[in-house]
């Protein structure tokens, strides 16, 4: 008989910690989700008690793979983590220590990307460049099914590239970042960026999934100059992965039209492409952060 193979992945939020036992083949045996401590000792508790509990639901002492708001440094500490705090913690130390066994960690977003890039949108690509554009816009990168973290593990984070090719009124709206730097590609294509822009226009607010399919032209001229930064963004990242596969996540990957209005724009701001580039929505949603977190350990 095959012996039972089985993983844990951990997401660990800045709003909620969601741990999921994956059986083979990407099987789904065992999921909770749990609130996030706003603290660093309750975080590390809530992660130990997910895990024992998904070793004692399961049967088996396994392979933890945990999937955190920002990285790790060569040093061991966290850092650009907006679960601020975690920043200047050793959080794989402590939990090893904890757990008493190896841990892996890696961005939410590549894990996203190595989620899609395993059995999601992108199964079978080559180079994969996962977009996680909602609250805020993050980006991992997948080579041949590995995780490319890079020296300093921000490969990816193109969310806090400037804004390309700024026009002239973007230049005299020029926005001020939390990372200390300016017109960071976060503050222009974020889902609140997109709220707070639509009340200042109309007066009235609106969610972001209502704004995207309102037949208002304020609303629509937004989605419009939306899709155009994201394009120009994107075909900075285009010029250097040349990816096979773009896949989007997040609250913004639900706009319909992105699908359609993206590969042409990226085509046209990027260098002598030949075809417009494939990009795809996501397939396992929320759940592509706890599967790749998981998918850190080989089966």
């Amino acid at each position: 008989m095959r012996p039972i193979s089985i993983r844990i992945g951990v997401d660990l939020g800045g709003t909620k910690t969601e741990i999921l036992a994956m059986g083979a083949e990407g099987a789904e045996l065992w999921r909770k989700r749990m609130a996030t401590p706003r603290d660093y000792d309750g975080t590390l508790a809530v992660i130990a008690a997910l895990v024992r509990q998904a070793e004692a639901e399961t049967g088996h002492s396994v392979s933890v793979g945990i999937a955190i708001p920002g990285c790790e440094t060569g040093s061991g500490l966290i850092k650009n983590a907006n679960s601020t705090w975690l920043i200047g913690r050793t959080l794989r130390s402590d939990l090893e220590m904890l757990l008493e066994r190896p841990l892996r960690l890696a961005n939410d977003a590549n894990c996203f990307a190595l989620s899609e890039a395993s059995d999601g949108a992108a199964k079978g690509a080559g180079v994969v460049f996962g977009v996680i554009a909602g609250t805020g816009l993050g980006g991992g990168v997948v080579v041949n099914g590995q995780v490319l973290g890079g020296a300093h593990g921000v490969t990816g984070e193109w969310g806090h590239i400037p804004l390309p090719a700024m026009t002239p009124e973007e230049r005299a709206d020029s926005r001020a970042c939390y990372c200390g730097k300016r017109d960071c590609m976060e503050t222009w294509c974020s889902g609140p960026f997109v709220e707070r822009e639509f009340a200042r226009l109309t007066g009235h607010a609106l969610p972001l999934a209502e704004i995207a399919a309102s037949d208002d032209p304020q609303a629509r001229a937004l989605i419009e100059r939306l899709a155009d930064r994201l394009a120009r963004g994107l075909a900075t990242m285009v010029n250097i992965l040349d990816p096979d596969v773009i896949v989007l996540g997040g609250g913004l990957s639900n706009i319909a039209r992105l699908y359609d209005e993206l590969p042409p724009l990226v085509e046209n701001y990027a260098f002598t492409l030949g075809s417009p580039p494939k990009i795809v929505k996501n397939l396992h949603g929320d759940s592509s952060g706890v599967r790749g977190a998981a998918r850190l350990w080989p089966e």
